[in-house]
């Protein structure tokens, strides 16, 4: 969409496809975190929307802290869609799988811009440790508002975050099997 095109925000339906009217989305036990800061990690997380937003982990690799505990809930990893921030989620992925903690989605946002043949190359690398790859294609009426679920999404970027909910679905649904097999409960996400 061009500058120029203008486009009226309205409230998102508060359905699913195929789901009763006035049923909201059912929330997604899945934690999403931002490979760093401004990676769109809050963004997503009330779109899918999950039920832990963690913000950006960025601080945490700086600091060598132990990271994020997401107690074998998929994570969503989220990026932007540039060369620095490709560097950032290679980091945040072998941190990840350091603490055993494993990628459901990369969710590579973009910032309006195209994405570098750099960062393109990086990401591939990545394909092999995480689920799955998701691009969020750039959505300029989220910027615009304080509540991403009042923005309705263009058919691409509906298309990306069902593709998300189905990547932590699939890992939700793998995670929920082995923890019954266990007889355990996942308890609460936190970071230590």
């Amino acid at each position: 969409m061009s500058l120029r095109q203008t486009r009226t925000i309205c409230p998102a339906p508060a359905t699913e496809p195929g789901a009763a009217p006035g049923v909201e989305p059912e929330a997604l036990d899945v934690v999403v975190v931002g490979a760093h800061g401004g990676a769109g990690a809050s963004t997503l997380a009330a779109l899918l929307p999950a039920v832990w937003d963690m913000g950006s982990i960025q601080l945490l690799l700086e600091l060598d802290r132990a990271l994020l505990r997401a107690k074998g809930r998929p994570i969503v990893l989220a990026v932007r869609n540039t060369a620095a921030a490709a560097t950032r989620a290679t980091a945040a992925i072998g941190v990840l799988h350091d603490w055993e903690e494993q990628v459901a989605a990369l969710a590579i946002v973009s910032d309006g811009g195209p994405e570098s043949r750099d960062a393109t190359a990086r990401f591939a690398l990545l394909e092999a440790r995480v689920g799955g790859i998701v691009r969020v294609p750039y959505v300029r009426q989220l910027r615009l508002v304080e509540d991403p679920a009042e923005v309705v999404l263009p058919g691409k970027a509906r298309h990306a975050i069902d593709q998300l909910r189905r990547l932590a679905g699939q890992a939700g649904a793998d995670v929920a099997d082995v923890a019954a097999r266990r007889g355990k409960d996942c308890g609460e996400v936190g970071c230590r």
